[in-house]
Order: C-alpha cells, then sequence, then structure tokens
C-alpha cells in the first residue's frame, strides 16, 4: 500500500509553503531521516525528513510549485515488499461524500461525517494540536478531540479546522454566539500607468501582514515612552570589550539592552505574562524574542532565559542566530515562543518609534537612537548621550501601572547597568 507524503506544518503559524526542491527523484529508495525536499515556510526554508521506508513511486507536487497547503499530498512512496512497476497511482482531490442514485423523490439524506483517516495523538489526554489551531478552535467552538490531525505524528493544524463544524452548545439561556476569529480584509488588485515592478509577496511577508493586522485589530495596544541616559551602559561596555578582546567577543549595546529587558522582566512578573483568553500565563523565565531585518522580511530569534545568561552568551548566541537568520538555516524552535519581544532601530537614526506587538506575547521593547542631547543630571543641565525606549504593551494582559513599572526598571537597569551583571 502506498504511503502518502503530506505536505507538514513546520510552524505553527504555517498555513502553506513552497515546494523549493526536491532531493529525491521517483524510484530513489530512501529511509527514515533521509531529507526529502527543501520547503520554504512562512519563516524559513527548512528541509522535511521522510518518517517512512521505502521508494518514491510518485512525486505529486513539482519543486517551485508555491501555495501548496499544509495536509495535500506531495509524493507517494511504496514498501519494499510491493511492486514499484505497478501501475501508476492517481491522486484525485479530496473526495467528498458519495452521491446517491438519482431517484423519484431526491430528498436530501441526513448528513454523515465521513470517518477520520487518524485521531490525533495526545499526551496525558490532551489533544496534539498547534497554538493557533487550538487558539481558533476555541473560538470557532470546534472540538478538537473530533479532528484528525495532517501535521507530524498525527498534529492538528489550521488547515485541519477547514469544514469542521462547531460543537453543539449546552443548553444555556442567550448564549452568545462564538467570536468569529478576525481576517484581515482581501487586498483588492490595483492597476497603475506609472512605470513599475509588480513583486510576487513571500510567505513570510503574507504572514507578516497577516499576522500585524491581526495584532492592531485584536490586541489593545498602550505605549509608554521613557529618555535613558546611556553614559555608563557605554562606559562599562568599552570596558567589558577590553576584557574580552582576547576571546574574540564583542558586546553590541542590544546585547546589553536585551539582558535589561530580561532582568527588569524578572524584577516585574506581572507584565511576564501572556493573554490567552479566560487564563494568563505567568512565566517564571524570560526568554527575549530579538527582531532581526532579513531580505524577505522580518524575523525574531529567541534568546532563552537571557535574564539568566551572561553578556558575552548574550552576544555569543545573538550574533550567531542573526547569521543563521538571514540565511534561513534557523529551526522553529529558535524563533517560536519567547515571552516579550526587543526591536532595535536606533542604528537607523530613528529617534522615537512604536512596535506592533508579537502575538501572543503581550509586551515589545522598541529602542530609538542614541544621541546627544541636553539632560538634566543631579539638577544641572549637561550633555548626555540619551535613547528613548517605547513598551508596547497588551493592555488585556498588563496594566498601565505594571507597564510603568517596567519601563522604570528598565530605565534604572540600563543607566546603572552593574546593577543586571549582580
Amino acid at each position: 500500500m502506498s504511503i502518502e507524503i503530506k505536505m507538514p506544518a513546520l510552524s505553527p503559524t504555517m498555513e502553506e509553503g513552497t515546494l523549493a526542491r526536491w532531493l529525491v527523484k521517483e524510484g530513489d529508495v530512501v529511509s527514515s531521516g533521509d531529507i526529502l525536499a527543501e520547503i520554504e515556510t512562512d519563516k524559513a526554508t527548512m528541509e522535511f525528513e521522510a518518517i517512512d521506508e521505502g521508494t518514491v513511486r510518485k512525486i505529486v507536487v513539482p519543486e517551485g510549485t508555491d501555495g501548496v497547503k499544509v495536509g495535500t499530498v506531495i509524493a507517494l512512496i511504496i514498501g519494499e515488499d510491493e511492486d514499484a512497476s505497478a501501475a501508476p497511482v492517481e491522486i484525485a482531490a479530496p473526495k467528498a461524500a458519495p452521491t446517491p442514485e438519482a431517484k423519484a423523490e431526491p430528498a436530501p439524506a441526513a448528513p454523515v461525517p465521513a470517518p477520520a483517516a487518524s485521531k490525533p495523538a495526545a499526551k496525558n489526554g490532551r489533544v496534539n494540536a498547534s497554538p493557533l489551531a487550538r487558539r481558533l478552535a476555541e473560538q470557532q467552538g470546534i472540538d478538537l478531540a473530533t479532528l484528525a490531525g495532517s501535521g507530524p505524528n498525527g498534529r492538528i493544524v489550521k488547515a485541519d479546522l477547514a469544514g469542521a463544524k462547531p460543537a453543539a452548545p449546552l443548553a444555556r439561556a442567550e448564549a452568545p454566539a462564538p467570536v468569529a476569529p478576525v481576517q484581515a480584509p482581501a487586498a483588492v488588485p490595483t492597476t497603475s500607468e506609472i512605470p513599475h515592478e509588480a513583486v510576487k509577496l513571500s510567505n513570510m511577508r503574507k504572514t507578516i501582514a497577516r499576522r500585524l493586522t491581526e495584532s492592531k485589530q485584536t490586541v489593545p495596544h498602550i505605549y509608554l515612552t521613557v529618555d535613558i541616559n546611556l553614559e555608563k551602559l557605554l562606559k562599562l561596555r568599552t570596558e567589558l570589550n577590553a576584557g574580552l578582546a582576547s576571546r574574540g567577543v564583542k558586546l553590541s549595546v542590544n546585547d546589553m539592552l536585551i539582558k535589561a529587558l530580561a532582568v527588569s522582566l524578572l524584577e516585574v512578573p506581572s507584565c511576564n505574562v501572556q493573554y490567552a483568553g479566560d487564563q494568563l500565563l505567568k512565566f517564571s523565565r524570560a526568554d527575549i524574542s530579538v527582531a532581526v531585518s532579513i531580505p524577505n522580511g522580518l524575523i525574531t530569534p529567541v534568546v532563552v532565559d537571557a535574564g539568566a545568561k551572561s553578556l558575552s552568551t548574550i552576544a555569543t548566541e545573538i550574533k550567531d542566530l542573526a547569521t543563521r537568520a538571514r540565511e534561513g538555516k534557523l529551526q522553529p524552535h529558535e524563533y517560536q515562543g519567547g515571552t516579550a519581544s526587543l526591536s532595535n532601530m536606533g542604528m537607523y537614526g530613528i529617534k522615537q518609534f512604536e512596535a506592533v506587538i508579537n502575538p501572543p506575547q503581550a509586551m515589545i521593547m522598541a529602542i530609538g537612537a542614541g544621541e546627544k542631547r541636553a539632560y538634566v543630571v543631579n539638577d544641572e543641565l549637561t550633555v548626555a548621550t540619551v535613547m528613548s525606549a517605547t513598551g508596547s504593551f497588551d493592555h488585556r494582559a498588563i496594566d498601565g501601572a505594571d507597564g510603568a513599572e517596567l519601563m522604570q526598571a528598565f530605565k534604572r537597569l540600563v543607566e546603572n547597568p552593574l546593577g543586571m551583571l549582580a
């Protein structure tokens, strides 16, 4: 019996991907763990490994095809004991329910749910589903336990929710209807007489557009800004770099700000949280997502447990993560998660900006340029290197007073940087 190889969900937000390149051809023998293809996801180009052993019987989706939905059959593999020379297998569109023969009275039959091919794997009674699928299922009132997953190891992904019907609600007075997920308005095709080039959007750019639209439409943002004196931090950075030169490590201001934000979140745990519908997730460590600009868009590799790491470790990690991000070689666990984000546009001379929160996180710190300004120190007007930092907070999870406390802690740690090293 042929084994169907389906387009996998290589990230929680992936709905479709581009089959960039096949690394096998029809007739090749593959083993579990062999690399079958390279797939461009909404975040990076990733390798897709074989799970089963056998011979590649048919490549259904040719390389270079984009917009391949998660769960679509892309190839067939047959086992070692099967005849590879048998008649080719035809892959048809997903079968609809069988149509009954025409009768004198064409009364519609009661719909019978099609049997699921396989139930999603569960651990400790918990259905194996992506975070996005869980959120959408909750919003639409869909029981995940009734669905079959098309992702790796039977994991339920967003595509599996298509066509699923909400579970019957319990009888109660005036039960509110499930809230439909916010959809970005469809882009209207336009033409222009001005000379131009039409560039097709990459999967990453489509995802950025969708997620940022969702963030601004569903997350109530509150913005808080502080001015921070960088003189002591710059002096400490110079001294530390002199001591780290023999190890080939060079700290950037951004490395030190990552550390300061992580320590601030640990000091003000009411901001190290995430809104999750009817509950609030409170994190015991600070994982900082760092915005990195790449040719096709933006990606946020994560410095895990940044509050407990040394500055030299953070500098080494972020250099490696940023390099591999620009090469499209990050693994999903390296850019997924994070309890808060930091976006620094100071290197472009941007004085101040308000960043959009990266759902499901509840805050992001926007860093402006350090510049010489008139500044009051000890009641005396002087000239100092000052930067503006703006925190964007999800007001559903973080009150204004808590956000202000975090900004105050961040300012104190940056202006007195030895405090974050103790």
